[in-house]
C-alpha cells in the first residue's frame, strides 16, 4: 500500500457513506451482517457529540484523504468497572478499500491514539474464528489471541465461536 491511512472525525458527509455501505451484506461482508438496522442512533449521537465521548467513539478510516472505513472503540469490563475496563475496538473497511492493508494501518493507528489518550492498559478486539483476514491483521498490529469465546455471536441464523485478541500498554522503560 503506497497511500498514507489516517483517522480523523466523522464528518456529516461520512455518514452516508457508511450508512450506504454498511447496510447490506454485501457491503458489511459476512462476519459483519447483522441484518438491517436503523441508521437514525448513529445520526443522532453524531448530532449530539460527533461520535466522540467518553464512553468510546468512531473515527474515520481516510486513504489518500478518501473516506475507506471506520473505526470504532467502546468499554469492556473483565470485573467492576472501576478497576477492570478496558477498550474494544471494531472496524468496517469500505469493500473496494479491503485487501490492501489499510484496515491493519488503521487498527495500529487507533490503538496508538487510545494508549497516548487515555489511560486503559487494555485494547482488546473480537472476530470471528473464520475472519482469517482481520485475525492476520490483528497479530501484524501486535494483538495476542487469547482464546476463543464458544458460541459467543449470534449472526445469520446461528452461533458463531469468536477469537479473542489483545494488546497491553507497552511499560514505560523509566518505570520500575
Amino acid at each position: 500500500m503506497t497511500t498514507e491511512v489516517q483517522l480523523r472525525a466523522v464528518v456529516e458527509q461520512d455518514l452516508a457513506t457508511f450508512e450506504a455501505a454498511l447496510s447490506s451484506r454485501e457491503g458489511t461482508g459476512e462476519f459483519q451482517w447483522f441484518g438491517f438496522t436503523s441508521f437514525h442512533g448513529v445520526r443522532r449521537r453524531f448530532a449530539e457529540d460527533g461520535l466522540i465521548g467518553p464512553d468510546g467513539g468512531v473515527l474515520t478510516v481516510t486513504c489518500g484523504g478518501d473516506c475507506a472505513g471506520r473505526v470504532e472503540w467502546f468499554p469492556s469490563a473483565w470485573g467492576r468497572p472501576a478497576t477492570s475496563t478496558c477498550w474494544t475496538l471494531a472496524i468496517a473497511i469500505l469493500p473496494v478499500w479491503r485487501g490492501q492493508g489499510i484496515g491493519t494501518a488503521a487498527q495500529a493507528l487507533l490503538v496508538d491514539h487510545l494508549f497516548s489518550s487515555t489511560r486503559v492498559e487494555r485494547v482488546q478486539a473480537f472476530t470471528d474464528v473464520d475472519n482469517v483476514p482481520e485475525r492476520r491483521a490483528l497479530e501484524r498490529c501486535g494483538f495476542t489471541l487469547e482464546g476463543v469465546l464458544r458460541r459467543a455471536q449470534w449472526r445469520d441464523g446461528g452461533w458463531h465461536d469468536q477469537a479473542l485478541y489483545s494488546v497491553l500498554r507497552p511499560k514505560d522503560p523509566q518505570v520500575p
